[in-house]
């Protein structure tokens, strides 16, 4: 961004799609988008085909908390109303502690027009899931917005795998985990340190399904077994801390005897006919 003549430029750059420019991604090329917003949720990343997205890194040196800003306008025949957020909320946007963190800003949270703003903050980026809230019908005496404390984000690889995220086994993997693990505290502090750690190369794992379709059938491929394992917590009933360790434990020990015994079993029976 240079000076010249004392003036700063400014510019805008507008992320968008189309299924006529070959250059640009292709919008809702399964149809899911208009499904979403059917059921109220609104994922503005599904638009572009992304798991995330990073701030702009002009004046990254420096705490420019508006450098980038994510809108989402919305225009209805009906009155619509703003529900819930899996993020933050600013209310106010006056001083500069106001946007310290990030989260939604929402210039107009109900009516014909839904006007959102999502700001940074400190963040250098944000996820998918963190950018989704629903929309509903407006109620007179509903008109706060709910903060959604969001567990278990997505499920980046499989959601890539398999196309989508409604797809059945994304919706399975979802269920368990938050109709069978996250009820009990064991299976949430699991869930809580397996985020940690998944959340740190999924992304990228993601990313790369996507431009490599070898790649995306043989992590599709390695899922199945899995997957597979994971049909037994729909038959089992887990009622106590206990149940959950030991079928989480069973399930775990599984998952290694299929995916690392298993392989190298069949490794050093090869050599040793070789």
């Amino acid at each position: 961004m240079p000076l010249e003549n004392n003036t700063l430029r400014t510019f805008h750059i507008l992320l968008t799609c189309s299924n006529e420019i070959r250059e640009l991604p292709n919008c809702d090329p399964e149809g899911n988008i208009e499904e979403q917003i059917a059921r109220g949720d609104i994922n503005p990343l599904d638009f572009i085909q992304v798991e995330n997205i990073s701030r702009s890194k002009i004046f990254s040196d420096e705490f420019l908390p508006l450098n980038s800003v994510i809108q989402v306008l919305i225009l209805s025949e009906e009155d619509l109303q703003v529900k819930s957020v899996n993020s933050n909320v600013i209310e106010n946007l006056r001083t500069l502690g106001d946007i310290q963190e990030s989260g939604w800003f929402f210039i107009s949270k109900s009516g014909q027009i839904i006007d959102g703003r999502y700001i940074f903050g400190q963040e250098s980026s944000v996820s998918k899931n963190d950018l989704a809230f629903s929309i509903g019908s407006y109620s007179e005496n509903d008109i706060g917005i709910k903060e959604v404390e969001y567990d278990g984000g997505g499920c980046l690889i499989a959601t890539a795998a398999f196309g989508s995220e409604l797809s059945p086994q994304v919706q399975f993997l979802r269920e368990i985990r938050d109709n069978t693990v996250l009820q009990t505290e064991s299976g949430s502090a699991f869930m809580t340190g397996f985020n940690q750690f998944y959340y740190s190369f999924s992304p990228a794992v993601a990313d790369y399904e996507r431009e490599n379709p070898v790649f995306k059938e043989a992590v599709k491929l390695t899922l199945t077994p899995l997957l597979t394992s994971l049909t037994l917590l729909q038959y089992t009933d887990i009622d106590s801390e206990s149940e959950m360790l030991g079928y989480g434990i069973g399930v775990i020990l599984l998952n290694i005897g299929m995916y690392f015994v298993a392989p190298a079993v069949l490794i050093m029976a090869v050599r040793k006919r070789i």
